[in-house]
């Protein structure tokens, strides 16, 4: 096996760098973080490494879905859904760093700064890192957001132009991580503001003390966290993108979670006496967008056509291996609101030439495909799925030449719409229909270089998800959403590939991690025998 510069990060090395009676515990993650700035992330990776730095003002329960209290103790939300008012949390300590002590505990003006400086595009914050707010953007909260008012130190009071039924959940989200208005203003003042973003100080249960891009990323607990300091001392992001060299690495003890095994590597995982794997279905969609304002993908004949030319079946038993089933709706069928009798596009070659040739292309046509350079929650392996797909296109005429690009660029490029056709996928975040529906495929999420990269904008569809969007009773909304995927199934947006399981080798010295339905790796709560 080829070694890496990350053999340095063998676990007896690290073991050295703490006392002996220290537990360490080596994550082998598949990349860099783009950044420590919650509130421009959308990528899971990025989340991984922030949500061991930050606390929300609400939170998900370990491994489910259930909001509970975290940063604010309590709240109340007024008979009409409009407003939320939160009480926040007494006693929390912020982190230290070299640069910055902070003078004070958490308090309101910290939960107002983290959301103004997405929200205020006169906040001094607004643009450092990026003023390319996603989440926040796409979720529609610029317009949603009427005021955010300090009640007193420990009291918030968020008034909304309308009631939004995912708004709690979407408060529990990484995106909200609250980070030190003290610290900003500290920074600002020194000419580095950009530093609470690259060394970053929040309220969570673990301490940045190191980031070496490609390589690593060491945390150490934080001893005064207001939930007690967590039961391992030292945390290593040991960035390992190979899956195979991540699996060597859990074998010889010098990892001890990975995430996104090769499908292929699974029975000889399974068969490991020193590891066990969990597994879970996942909250999760991979799917190919067509830029449906780019030619010839604004015809929904071309759409279809490609949907009919692609094996689905063939590319999931190829590439996911079992560990993945055939996609037909944008939501996963584990998400309540899954509309069951839509039916998926045949795989049938004849007619999607057929269907070219109603659209004008008879002969055919070129396009570019892009395919992500990393493995995803949601896609083992979009080079090879891109490979397949190319083959099966070329059957019917259409010649695709495959793209990539570094993974942070690659986003972008998407969300700026310079595809044609592009993989890319989503672990959803909160539990509610919305975060699919909407931030993947709603009009705000379009027009603002978000995360609808099918760039896909039709009313029909819009109307449905925003009138779910106000209703608060379930079964209404159940309904809206299920209508919703009717249409979108007619207008094909995507081609939908797969929902893959989420499957997690662990090291049986690690006791008590579990797997999130929103992908992200947390280890507050996670323990270890030795």
């Amino acid at each position: 096996m080829k070694r890496t510069a990350l053999c340095v990060l063998a676990l007896p090395a690290l073991l050295a760098l703490s006392p002996v009676s220290a537990k360490t515990l080596v994550y082998c993650s598949e990349g860099s973080p783009e950044n420590f700035y919650p509130g421009i992330n959308t990528t899971g990776t990025s989340f991984d490494a922030g949500v061991q730095i930050y606390n929300t003002p609400v939170a998900f329960e370990r491994g489910g879905t259930k909001v509970i209290p975290a940063l604010a103790e309590k709240w109340t939300i007024s008979p009409d859904g409009t407003v939320y008012t939160f009480s926040l949390r007494k006693g929390v300590k912020f982190h230290a760093n070299k640069n910055f002590k902070p003078s004070r505990d958490f308090n309101a003006d910290d939960f107002i700064f983290s959301i103004d400086r997405q929200w205020n595009k006169e906040d001094p914050y607004f643009k450092v890192t990026s003023s390319n707010h996603s989440y926040f953007d796409d979720m529609g909260m610029p317009k949603l957001l009427k005021s955010v008012e300090k009640v007193d130190e420990y009291t918030v009071k968020i008034v909304l132009n309308a009631p939004e039924a995912p708004f709690l959940a979407n408060m529990a989200m990484p995106h909200n991580g609250v980070q030190s208005k003290e610290y900003a203003i500290a920074m600002l003042k020194a000419g580095t503001p950009e530093k609470i973003d690259q060394e970053p100080l929040g309220t969570g249960p673990f301490m940045l003390v190191q980031y070496q891009k490609d390589a690593l990323i060491r945390y150490k607990a934080f001893p005064q966290y207001w939930a007690g300091k967590a039961k391992i001392d030292n945390l290593i992001f040991a960035i390992t993108p190979d899956a195979s060299v991540r699996w060597a690495k859990l074998q010889k003890g010098e990892c001890h979670v990975m995430p996104y095994p090769n499908p292929a590597d699974l029975a000889a995982i399974r068969k490991d006496p020193d590891v066990k794997v969990l597994e879970q279905p996942g909250l999760n969609i991979g799917y190919l967008a067509y830029n449906t304002t780019k030619k010839p993908f604004d015809d929904v004949r071309v759409r279809k056509a490609v949907n009919m030319a692609i094996d689905k079946k063939a590319i999931v038993d190829a590439v996911y291996l079992g560990t993945g089933v055939p996609a037909t709706n944008p939501i996963p069928p584990t998400l309540w609101s899954y509309n069951k009798s839509v039916k998926d596009d045949a795989f049938n070659p004849a007619e999607a030439k057929k269907l070219l040739a109603a659209a004008g292309l008879a002969n055919g046509f070129t396009t570019d495909l892009w395919a992500m350079p990393v493995q995803r929650p949601y896609n083992p392996n979009a080079k090879r799925i891109a490979e397949l797909m190319q083959a099966d296109l070329a059957k019917v005429g259409i010649k695709a030449e495959i793209k990539s690009f570094e993974w942070g660029e690659y986003r972008k490029r998407m969300q700026a719409g310079e595809h044609q056709m592009g993989m890319l996928g989503w672990t959803g975040d909160n539990g509610d229909p919305d975060n699919f529906l909407n931030t993947l495929l709603g009009c705000t999420s379009a027009k603002s270089n978000g995360s609808n990269v099918a760039k896909f904008c039709y009313q029909p569809f819009e109307d449905l998800i925003q009138k779910a969007k106000v209703t608060s009773n379930q079964a209404e909304r159940a309904t809206l959403y299920e209508k919703a995927q009717v249409i979108f199934k007619e207008q094909a947006p995507w081609f939908t590939i797969a929902h893959a399981v989420a499957i997690k080798p662990v090291r049986k010295e690690v006791i008590d991690f579990k797997i999130s339905p929103f992908g992200t790796h947390e280890f507050y709560g996670v323990d270890m025998t030795k």
